[in-house]
């Protein structure tokens, strides 16, 4: 299981597709692992080489014993690509990777191509929000919130109609580690990008879920006013439009990071 030693974590990586090809960095939501991106994978790899990996505190990777917060988890990000000698890629990241993905763009550019932001928004809720759901997770563990969790994540049609799908990613998110799902939940009510999001260069994707409650399109539309020459798109889906409208998706992301 490849994994680097970052800053008192371990994250786990994998690396899919041509050896040659540009990469392609996908960053995970809160509560899931790299996983969620199992759908996009063979899409991408037929031009691109794929990164995934787990945030700290989720999936394979170690749960520190200390907090960390946005910018902790950006620099994790850089010292993967440093680790894995890769000067720039392309960067994707969903919700929580979203906010990993406007740090990046803000305090690193110079290791980034292109940029896509997807479902995710510059303050993520309310921090009474996140309060209650780290104070549910404290006492009940992760079972304590799986279902309004993937309320949020998918549409009652879709879960309907792919079961399957909602089902592993329910599996994923009850097996990430409450300790490192309680971390994770501190940084998201304390990420404020508003002040940075100005600061990104990098030309940028913002995708949005039409029936996203989360990370609503109004969000997606105020990032996409603040960053210069961004492009907007929204999608037939919910929070995890990745999953929810792979296909679509899929062709968005292609179509920005190949042109």
């Amino acid at each position: 299981m490849p994994m680097i030693d970052v800053a008192g974590a371990k994250l786990h990586h994998r690396l899919d597709g041509p050896a040659d090809a540009p990469v392609v960095m996908l960053a995970n939501s809160l509560g899931t692992a790299l996983g969620m991106w199992d759908s996009q994978v063979p899409a991408l790899t037929r031009h691109f080489r794929v990164l995934r990996y787990d945030m700290r505190g989720h999936g394979a990777s170690s749960v520190p014993d200390e907090p960390f917060d946005i910018e902790r988890l950006g620099r994790d990000a850089v010292a993967l690509l440093d680790a894995l000698e890769l000067p720039r890629v392309h960067f994707c990241g969903l919700s929580l990777g979203g906010v990993v993905g406007m740090w990046l763009g803000a305090h690193a550019p110079d290791r980034l191509h292109k940029l896509v932001l997807c479902n995710t928004a510059a303050t993520l809720g309310p921090r009474s929000l996140w309060n209650a759901r780290i104070k549910a997770v404290a006492r009940g563990g992760m079972a304590a919130i799986a279902g309004a969790v993937l309320d949020r994540w998918f549409s009652a049609g879709f879960s309907q109609r792919d079961p399957a799908a909602v089902a592993r990613l329910r599996q994923m998110l009850l097996t990430t580690r409450p300790e490192g799902y309680i971390r994770a939940c501190a940084a998201v009510r304390d990420a404020d990008q508003r002040a940075n999001v100005a600061e990104v260069r990098a030309p940028t994707l913002v995708i949005t879920g039409a029936r996203d409650s989360a990370t609503p399109p109004s969000e997606g539309h105020w990032l996409a006013a603040r960053i210069a020459g961004a492009r907007y798109v929204k999608l037939p889906a919910a929070h995890l439009s990745n999953i929810e409208a792979t296909a679509l998706f899929n062709e968005r992301v292609l179509r920005f990071i190949a042109a």
